[in-house]
């Protein structure tokens, strides 16, 4: 990815993007958004960092688990960890027996009438809604200089399978919202040079994450995993 500065208003930089807590006066640390362990191998330079409290960064990182190896579980079928294709799931359902007996228990298995053996898997969506949440922040942040210390009015994902034709391309299709975002933000710097968009979408890793952020006036954030999860976080 292209290294883009930013010259927004450093006001906006005075509080954690979670809890709200005056960022001078924590523990502090610089969070990758995404979730680095939603990437693979060898990783992009340049990759969103946000300075975030301690905390909160720490206090995301089970979840984070979660989501890793579940949706490593549902993209290869199984939780064995040598049949994952993101070294960090292979990993975390090697080391962490517990929650690979849990996300094995959430799996369901049937037979088609034509005899194909067919999974389906049950999330545990207020986890997966965390992180989503987490990352959503964190992008509106790094691109906009917007601290969303609210929470959100929508957050939903699903698998972009399951959308039909027209929900499918007006989610691909962040639009035109008619809003500019301000001066000196990276969106900016985005929009009027194309560092690292596409349709609208910054890449950060092809075929992996990608993400949107739209102001319209209020900030909508898109990001799609490992072209498989579909997902939105909105602040109206």
């Amino acid at each position: 990815m292209k290294h883009i500065d930013e010259f927004v208003d450093e006001r906006q930089q005075a509080w954690c993007i979670h809890c709200g807590g005056w960022i001078a006066e924590l523990d502090t640390n610089r969070d990758h958004v995404p979730t680095k362990t939603l990437l693979h191998k060898p990783f992009p330079e340049n990759l969103p960092v946000v300075k975030v409290c301690k905390d909160c960064n720490e206090g995301f990182s089970l979840d984070e688990q979660y989501l890793v190896a579940f949706l490593g579980s549902v993209l290869s079928g199984t939780t064995d960890p040598s049949a994952q294709s993101n070294p960090a799931a292979s990993r975390i359902l090697r080391t962490n027996e517990s929650l690979r007996a849990r996300i094995e228990q959430s799996k369901t298995t049937y037979r088609t009438i034509s005899g194909e053996t067919r999974h389906v898997w049950k999330p545990e969506q207020m986890r997966i809604d965390r992180v989503l949440l987490k990352n959503a922040r964190g992008h509106a942040f790094f691109e906009n200089g917007e601290p969303m210390l609210s929470e959100p009015d929508i957050v939903w994902s699903r698998p972009l399978e399951t959308l039909t034709a027209e929900g499918r391309d007006a989610f691909e299709d962040p639009g035109d919202s008619g809003f500019w975002p301000e001066v000196g933000s990276r969106m900016m710097t985005r929009i009027m040079t194309g560092h690292d968009l596409s349709g609208g979408w910054v890449i950060v890793q092809e075929g992996v994450y990608r993400y949107s952020v739209t102001q319209d006036p209020g900030i909508r954030v898109r990001m799609v995993l490992s072209e498989y999860l579909a997902a939105e976080v909105c602040w109206d």
